[in-house]
C-alpha cells in the first residue's frame, strides 16, 4: 500500500495492491504501518460503517463541527464519486472541492481529515461504501450544504436520481460558511 497526496491539504489516497487470479481478487483495505507513516494514528478509528446505495444517489454534503470526525472511506462494491470540500476556516483552500472515483477495482482508500464536508455519487448500479470514523457520530455536531449549492458547484457526473429528506433541506454553503467562520 502507498500513499497519494491530493490538492486538499491534508487528504490522501491510500492506493493498495489488489492481486487477481483465477479465482478472483484480494486486498488489502487497511495497514496501520502504511496509516502511521502518513502520519496516521491507526488506532484513533473507533467505528466502521457501511452505506449501499442505487445507481444516481448522491449522499452529502455532510460534516462535522466541534470536535468533528476524520475518515477513511473506500468502496467494497460498486464505484462511486467521492467528493469533499474544505470546511476549515482560515484553511488556503477553504470552500474548495476535490473529486476522486472509488471503486470495487482499485480499492482506494481516501483519508478525509477533520474539517471537510464529504458526500458521494453512485455511479454503477449499486455501490457499497465502507467509512473507517476516528470519534462517534454526535447528532448535535451534524452540519451538511445542500449538494447542488451554486457557490460549490460540484459536477456531479449524472443526473441525481434521489436525495434524503435532510440533504434535500441542506441550506446553502454561504450560510455553512458564514457560520464556520463567524461571520
Amino acid at each position: 500500500m502507498r500513499v497519494e497526496t491530493t490538492r486538499l491539504d491534508g487528504v490522501m489516497r491510500l492506493l493498495p495492491t489488489p492481486h487477481h487470479d483465477e479465482r478472483g481478487l484480494f486486498t488489502r483495505t487497511f495497514d496501520a504501518a502504511t496509516a502511521g507513516e502518513a502520519g496516521l494514528d491507526p488506532a484513533a478509528f473507533v467505528q466502521d460503517s457501511q452505506s449501499r446505495s442505487h445507481q444516481g444517489v448522491v449522499r452529502g454534503m455532510h460534516g462535522r463541527v466541534g470536535g468533528g470526525e476524520a475518515k477513511l472511506v473506500r468502496v467494497a462494491h460498486g464505484a462511486v464519486l467521492d467528493v469533499v470540500v474544505d470546511a476549515r476556516p482560515g484553511s488556503p483552500t477553504f470552500g474548495q472541492w476535490d473529486a476522486h472515483v472509488l471503486d470495487d477495482a482499485d480499492f482506494v482508500v481516501l483519508y478525509i481529515p477533520r474539517g471537510f464536508l464529504h458526500g458521494h455519487q453512485t455511479l454503477t448500479p449499486t455501490a457499497d461504501v465502507c467509512y473507517r470514523i476516528d470519534a462517534e457520530h454526535d447528532p448535535s455536531e451534524d452540519v451538511a450544504a445542500h449538494h447542488l449549492d451554486p457557490d460549490l458547484a460540484i459536477a456531479w457526473p449524472a443526473p441525481v436520481t434521489t436525495v434524503s429528506a435532510r440533504d434535500r433541506a441542506a441550506g446553502t454553503w454561504a450560510e455553512l460558511a458564514a457560520r464556520l467562520t463567524g461571520g
